[in-house]
């Protein structure tokens, strides 16, 4: 199984939408609060170069924002 890492705040719709993907699929997910957290958040930045959530972390590839499709394709759901 990928290494998934969503940085994400407690307001955010599209992460709340992210979070019950994964929870509907049974796929383990580390969550960092961005909102909350100064060091993740300059984590988030570095990676992603935006302040903006959610990002995903699939083993180090990155993804801005809830794309289903990317991610499903990121996680090896769909054969494309």
């Amino acid at each position: 199984m990928k290494k998934i890492i969503l940085y994400s705040t407690p307001t955010c719709v599209w992460c709340k939408m992210a979070k019950e993907f994964f929870k509907n699929r049974g796929i383990a997910y580390e969550e960092r609060d961005v909102l909350h957290d100064l060091k993740m958040r300059e984590e988030m930045y570095k990676k992603s170069h935006q302040y903006g959530v959610p990002v995903f972390d699939i083993d180090g590839e990155i993804h801005v924002g809830f794309n289903r499709p990317e991610i499903e394709k990121a996680l090896g759901l769909v054969s494309h």
